[in-house]
């Protein structure tokens, strides 16, 4: 990607999302009202909740069976057993646990606390109980497909897609936006072979361009009460391509020197 000037703009006063609801209609539509026009240059990138939300991932604890092996992690760690049942429904492996916490290898790759299951923002207008919570998308990238073509058919034109959602990362404090699903243009912008400013040829850069799309529309969509979870980037010189996947954003397991 060329350097130059990136604008972020949230669709602000975005409805609630409820299950079954068009995600891309609701994306077209505030895209209209706020006047904004996509161009060649332009990318959205959507908070993973209101995909959850609209493909009906909400649970309830209460509907949740939990299994011997989840009472026996909740009983090691100190979590509420239906949340265990679900985080190992939706994992592959554990990774690590402690008291209080539990690192999960979600079923498309990801590795996070609790499987990317979440309690925060999950209620709508027709009303939250605390006691439901929302699970990822089956498919991430999937849903970015799905959305991608909604919006080039309502834009006329291609429309890169990343579905977004803050994890933490080994060794940093805090949280950042992450890329869980890509469309529309590659991920990881492979420069070797490129030359740096000193005529060197590059050996092993590649930047993961949908990740810091993603970190960089996290600080407007916000964490708490922000409601702008939808976010166009425009500026970007993105490699458009089909067929691409946040799969390329993961360390294959051979090259991870740390499990």
């Amino acid at each position: 990607m060329k350097p130059g000037t990136l604008h972020l703009t949230p669709l602000r006063d975005f409805p609630a999302v409820l299950p079954g609801d068009s995600l891309g209609e609701l994306v077209a539509e505030a895209t209209r009202a706020q006047g904004i026009t996509p161009d060649a240059s332009s990318a959205l990138i959507v908070a993973q909740k209101v995909v959850s939300k609209a493909e009906g991932r909400r649970v309830r604890l209460a509907d949740v069976d939990v299994t011997a092996e989840a009472q026996a992690l909740a009983d090691l760690t100190g979590k509420d057993p239906r949340l265990v049942s679900l985080i190992l429904s939706e994992s592959r492996s554990i990774v690590r646990t402690r008291p209080g916490l539990i690192i999960a290898e979600h079923h498309t790759g990801h590795i996070m606390a609790n499987a990317g299951i979440d309690r925060s923002n999950v209620g709508d207008a027709s009303g939250f109980d605390g006691e439901t919570v929302l699970l990822w998308p089956e498919d991430p990238d999937a849903s970015a497909r799905a959305l991608a073509r909604h919006l080039g058919e309502a834009f006329g034109m291609p429309v890169p897609v990343i579905i977004s959602d803050s994890l933490g990362r080994p060794w940093r404090m805090g949280t950042v936006g992450f890329a869980i699903g890509v469309s529309g243009f590659q991920p990881v912008w492979d420069q070797v072979g490129e030359r740096d400013l000193d005529g060197r040829v590059m050996q092993v850069t590649a930047p993961a361009v949908a990740d810091a799309l993603a970190a960089s529309a996290s600080l407007v969509q916000g964490e708490t009460d922000q409601g702008q979870p939808v976010v166009w980037a425009q500026g970007l010189d993105l490699r458009l391509a089909e067929g691409t996947s946040a799969q390329q954003l993961l360390r294959p397991l051979e090259q991870d020197m740390f499990r």
